[in-house]
């Protein structure tokens, strides 16, 4: 798997860090590389697929029951009877959120009785939504309130479309994700530790699914973990892992049930493919309550002019995206923090990325200005960043040993490409 660092990460401890990342790749899209990689060629999904394969090319769709390739319009046809259509994404990547606009237009031009569900938005924000669809906010105003920049942190162009239509067709927006604090503390502490409000959002777990274990320990024993991270403790981490991936699907296939009860819609949900792989995640525990008929469309990064061979199992639908070198907006990773009786946000660590450390940031660094803008919080940081493109430059001012610094910060896509 290909993994881009350059998105907002927390300022955590090395071991932290990790873990994140291996969350983040997880609910991620599936990136290729020219290498076989093993969790794409798994024998799990419907067992008539078990053992055969499909060889992906950029700009083509897949059938997996036909094992062969198939034009849009027929995907669109074939998944007339589905109750719940699964979008799978690589959050980072423009031409995989372009196929979901595609889809759920031509979903709603065959039934309009369609709602859509974001893994993007936690569930304490659902009034926002509402306000957004209903057209009560401007896209501003509907950034701040729902803290998009914190809540998700990716690029907000990467869905404006999506948003944009839901609120042109009064398409009801449900929030289907579990907030942060909660995953943390199952994943840290166990169910157990929840309070009977939390329980109330993340259902009991389900730790008992044989081959979704299999798929998530291959993606895991796959990544490059710190000589310090391994020994006695590694199958603890795992765990620990393991009961985050299953709240967070959980979490998001029951809301989406709920969705659909409260309706009377078809549900299009939008999430990372490493939620869906194999009808395994998410979708299977909306299954498992529901019993009604569902679709999972997985798109796969393929490196130019090169085939990647998958299992037919991987999701109902498959379709091949052109690997980039870099994503179709910039952002960079800076660690921020807030320190008690100081409005400024602080540098919290090195920057390993290279945009950021390419500009100079250094840990401690106090953030005065952008663009001569003073900026307090996180969110409008990130959002003052996001509304740039490549070849940009900014400068950012930051007090740094008593001295006020200037630095410049070039969006050069140069600095990202090939970077692994």
């Amino acid at each position: 798997m290909q993994i881009n660092l350059y998105h907002g990460k927390s300022g955590l401890r090395a071991t932290a860090a990790w873990l994140l990342l291996f969350i983040f790749i997880l609910a991620s899209l599936v990136y290729a590389q020219p290498a076989e990689d093993k969790s794409l060629t798994l024998p799990l999904g419907p067992k008539p697929y078990r053992g055969k394969f499909l060889l992906i090319e950029p700009g083509k769709l897949y059938s997996a029951g036909k094992g062969q390739p198939i034009e849009f319009e027929r995907l669109i046809k074939e998944m007339k009877k589905a109750r719940f259509i699964y979008l799978g994404e690589t959050h980072d990547n423009l031409d995989m959120h372009e196929m979901q606009f595609r889809v759920i237009e031509a979903l709603y031009r065959q039934d309009p009785n369609l709602a859509i569900g974001l893994e993007q938005i936690t569930v304490d924000l659902q009034p926002v939504l509402n306000r957004w669809v209903g057209g009560e906010l401007d896209e501003e105003t509907f950034l701040k309130e729902i803290r998009w920049y914190v809540t998700w942190s990716f690029n907000y162009g990467y869905y404006r479309k999506i948003f944009d239509l839901a609120r042109e067709k009064k398409l009801p927006l449900f929030a289907l994700n579990a907030p942060r604090n909660i995953i943390s503390k199952i994943r840290m502490q166990g169910y157990e530790a929840l309070t009977e409000e939390e329980k109330k959002i993340v259902p009991p777990l389900d730790l008992s699914n044989e081959e979704h274990r299999w798929l998530l320990k291959t993606i895991f024993e796959a990544e490059e973990i710190p000589p310090q991270m391994k020994g006695a403790n590694l199958e603890t981490m795992f765990e620990g892992l393991y009961r985050a991936q299953v709240a967070w699907d959980e979490t998001m296939g029951t809301k989406a049930v709920e969705a659909a009860e409260a309706t009377g819609r078809r549900v299009v949900v939008l999430a990372g493919s490493g939620h869906l792989l194999y009808n395994l995640g998410l979708n299977y525990r909306a299954w498992k309550k529901s019993r009604q008929p569902l679709a999972t469309v997985i798109g796969v990064q393929v490196p130019g002019n090169s085939r990647i061979k998958v299992s037919r199992g991987l999701a109902d639908f498959i379709y091949g995206v052109e690997e980039k070198d870099y994503p179709a907006y910039p952002a960079f990773s800076l660690n921020l923090k807030k320190i008690e009786g100081l409005t400024n946000l602080v540098v919290s660590a090195n920057p390993t990325e290279p945009l950021a450390r390419k500009a100079g940031f250094q840990k401690g660094d106090v953030i005065l200005s952008v663009e001569d803008q003073p900026v307090s919080g996180i969110h409008d940081f990130r959002l003052m960043i996001a509304g740039h493109n490549w070849g940009d430059e900014i400068k950012v001012r930051v007090l740094r040993n008593g001295e006020v610094v200037l630095l410049n910060v070039r969006f050069n896509p140069e600095l990202l490409k090939k970077k692994n």
